[in-house]
């Protein structure tokens, strides 16, 4: 298989734990010539250090592959890092999932919070330009806390010799380190950032809300979203374009990472289209995740009156269906996506393409978009308004306080996506309206890697990380009219297992543990 090369850099604890600061966040020219002894002398240098902060600090690939962990997506190359996360095989020496145990944001963030007061200017812009570096720490924090547990602590630039000597700290000790820092920094941000892509006030309360909604903090939660919602932020009104290159920096953004094309390029869209339009296929949605759309009248596919019918499974659903995914039949690329037809080009048992049938459409909504799906422009959304209100709606669940404002955060989040109002003769009390928010969460935000971690706070790994995952139904596509015939039962992609001992967390690298003899595995790894 042609690859596509790419650079990616990397910090391993010891040497990288944390002495790459200086190295990379000046790499670009001119950069690259300042150093500590120099740099701090204006403003302009301290802008070019917070620059460097927020290179690196998150990654397009990480948002497209994470829900390859979970029941929602498989990714069929291994070496990519995430297949054996998502299978229940992974070991300390295994990949490492593109490294997402580092600290060199970390590291940076912590140079120029140190350095950063020499600089003689406006104070209150310093301390905007400060309130930013301490959130992407604190945004780095939440991401090794959560796929780790307990992880190092540092909140000072270190040697060499000190970061092979760091130990870990617990999990609730880093959480609420973020908490504080988030709690902190808000009043400090700006609520509408002059340059796109800078941290703003909603975002240091959207993630704060995020990890009190994981840590049980339901009070806390349903305060920090209700900040977030009277900060201006709306619903984009059409759901697929809220992902598409041309309605970017749109009124539902919280946080992205800007792209530019040919400068700093998303390169990473390629990897979902199939080999018939020019992609890999590396990674798939799988059937469990279709099969949790509802039909387009709110029913569930296996409640009675649905209108649900198995020869054509995709008719009628909820438009978030066909506006995340590529089905069978759907027009796509200039024609009619056939991916069950052994003689078809897009077939699923075919080379670089879709072991389970299905693609992503979400951020390739139209791959006429591009003029190069390889080199893009195309930012990363990592939090939205969507899951501000699904946050507020599920914290309010969890406390029993179940009235109409919930109500209306999840018509909202539906009503804009064309789905109807929730069915309140239905869905009342706190089991059902749970049941109702998870599967709201699940599909509202597929394929933006939120379901790992909803996966893990709801410890509901042994009931979808465990068996048989699935594709599509053999058959034929009218290539015509998009018809199907569908025949047999739906492909097994793979057999999963899951170790509720061990799996809700990752293993800490070995290399890691190689260097720093401090660190401890996590348990049965």
């Amino acid at each position: 298989m042609k690859r596509k090369n790419f650079i990616i850099l990397t910090a391993i604890s010891a040497g990288a734990l944390l002495s790459a600061c200086n190295k990379d966040f000046l790499e670009r020219t001119p950069l690259d010539a300042y150093s500590n002894n120099v740099l701090w002398k204006t403003e302009s240098d301290a802008l070019a250090a917070l620059n460097g902060c927020y290179k690196d600090w998150e990654d397009a690939e990480n948002l497209i592959y994470m829900d390859c962990v979970s029941d929602n997506a498989y990714n069929q190359y291994f070496w990519e890092g995430f297949t054996a996360h998502g299978n229940g095989d992974a070991t300390p020496s295994d990949p490492d999932a593109k490294n997402r145990f580092t600290y060199t944001t970390i590291q940076k963030c912590n140079n120029f919070l140190e350095n950063v007061d020499q600089v003689k200017m406006d104070d209150a812009k310093k301390n905007r330009m400060k309130a930013e570096a301490r959130f992407l720490r604190a945004y780095k924090y939440f991401t090794l806390t959560q796929l780790y547990g307990d992880v190092p602590l540092v909140t000072k630039t270190v040697t060499m010799d000190e970061a092979n000597t760091i130990k870990q700290a617990p999990q609730a000790e880093v959480r609420q380190f973020i908490l504080d820092e988030l709690a902190a920094i808000a009043p400090q941000l700006e609520v509408t950032a002059a340059d796109k892509g800078r941290v703003t006030r909603g975002a240091a309360l959207a993630l704060r809300a995020r990890l009190e909604l994981f840590m049980a903090k339901y009070d806390d939660a349903i305060a920090d979203a209700q900040k977030v919602m009277q900060l201006g932020y709306q619903l984009y009104p059409v759901y697929s374009d809220l992902f598409r290159i041309q309605h970017e920096n749109n009124s539902e953004v919280i946080l992205d990472l800007q792209y530019m094309e040919n400068t700093l390029s998303n390169g990473w869209l390629g990897i979902m289209p199939s080999s018939g339009y020019g992609g890999w296929g590396s990674i798939s949605p799988t059937q469990e995740l279709v099969d949790a759309y509802e039909m387009k009248n709110g029913k569930l596919i296996t409640e009675a009156g649905s209108g649900y019918d198995a020869a054509n499974p995709y008719t009628n659903r909820d438009p978030r269906l066909q506006a995340s995914i590529v089905v069978p039949g759907q027009q796509y690329g200039g024609k009619f996506y056939d991916p069950i037809d052994p003689e078809s080009g897009d077939y699923y048992q075919g080379d670089n393409n879709a072991k389970t049938g299905y693609l992503f459409r979400k951020f390739t909504y139209d791959l006429n978009d591009f003029a190069d799906m390889w080199n893009t422009g195309q930012n990363a959304i990592f939090i939205r308004y969507a899951e501000v209100l699904l946050t507020y709606a599920e914290a309010k669940i969890e406390k029993g306080q179940i009235d109409q404002s919930v109500y209306d955060a999840i018509n909202d989040v539906r009503n804009r996506a064309g789905m109807p109002d929730v069915d309140q003769a239905v869905y009342t009390g706190q089991a059902k309206m749970r049941e109702l928010v998870r599967r709201e969460r699940r599909v509202e935000l597929a394929l933006e890697g939120m379901r790992w971690y909803d996966i893990q706070r709801w410890k509901i790994g042994d009931l979808v990380r465990k068996g048989a995952i699935h594709g599509v139904r053999p058959g034929k596509v009218d290539p015509n009219t998009g018809a199907l015939t569908l025949t047999g039962t739906n492909v097994v992609v793979e057999t999963r297992k899951f170790d509720a001992s061990k799996n809700y967390l990752w293993p800490i690298p070995q290399k890691e543990i190689d260097v720093n003899k401090n660190l401890k595995q996590n348990p049965n790894y």
